[in-house]
């Protein structure tokens, strides 16, 4: 099942996508699934086509990896993390596909993108255990890790880096009926020409653990996503760019580059 949010006549909802056509849903799935376990139709369908597609949640924080794939740590010549590296990305940051990365108004900047397996999680997790953490997954999507490196380089720390608005494109949609999520391939292209070919079994904390492991840090609410780490060939954009983070299963992220001014 694939869940995503669209704008129609004005008005922002969910639904699941068959084809090329939208099943609406009645409310806010999310909180149907913490409730009852369950989602519901409205009974209305919609053509894509039609449609303005956003992104396919309203996360209240991104939790992001830092070095999670050896062949990124390799290449950045730094040692693997003994624990999973994590930092945050607002709320504020996020846009969904085809919507434009605006880059920041800074003196100088160099602005990367890192394309990322998301996890969505569908109900509230605290303290989860490995074993269990599928049972809070709601389903998975696309996530493009922008990131400015003179911030993060000169700051010590990297939430100025990855916080800029529109620095979170997520999308294009939840899929919910992924068996195998550590056996996934990754690509991401920069106009056309592809710049990062990896698969998340080349992740070096799997998805189990990063859901106990952040779930025993903070409380994880429905719609949250967790972006799991980028491979190797990470690279800059600039004005014009059109940056495309495609997994097998799941979808294509599609989104255009411009500058501030």
């Amino acid at each position: 099942m694939r869940i995503l949010r669209f704008r129609n006549r004005g008005r922002a909802k969910y639904g699941v996508l068959e084809d090329n056509q939208i099943l609406g849903l009645s409310g806010d799935p999310f909180v149907q699934l913490d409730r009852s376990g369950r989602i519901s139709f409205d009974g209305k369908r919609y053509a894509l086509d039609q449609v303005k597609v956003l992104a396919p949640c309203k996360p209240s924080k991104i939790i992001a990896l830092g070095l999670n794939y050896r062949s990124h740590a390799e290449e950045t010549g730094l040692e693997i993390p003994k624990a999973p590296l994590i930092f945050m990305k607002p709320s504020t940051a996020v846009i969904g596909p085809d919507d434009v990365i605006v880059l920041p108004r800074l003196p100088q900047y160099r602005v990367d993108y890192e394309g990322e397996l998301g996890v969505v999680i569908g109900k509230s997790a605290r303290h989860v255990p490995a074993e269990r953490a599928v049972d809070f997954i709601l389903g998975y999507t696309c996530v493009n890790d922008v990131s400015e490196r003179y911030a993060q380089r000169d700051d010590g720390q990297w939430t100025r880096a990855k916080s800029f608005d529109t620095f979170a494109p997520i999308g294009p949609w939840i899929e919910t009926a992924i068996e195998r999520p550590g056996e996934l391939k990754l690509e991401t292209y920069l106009n056309g020409q592809l710049r990062q070919s990896s698969n998340t079994n080349d992740l070096i904390f799997g998805i189990p653990h990063l859901v106990s492991f952040i779930s025993g840090v903070m409380t994880l609410l429905p719609g949250d996503v967790i972006a799991t780490g980028t491979p190797a060939g990470i690279g800059k954009m600039v004005p014009g760019d059109t940056v495309e983070v495609r997994i097998r299963g799941i979808g294509i992220l599609r989104n255009t580059v411009k500058g501030s001014g």
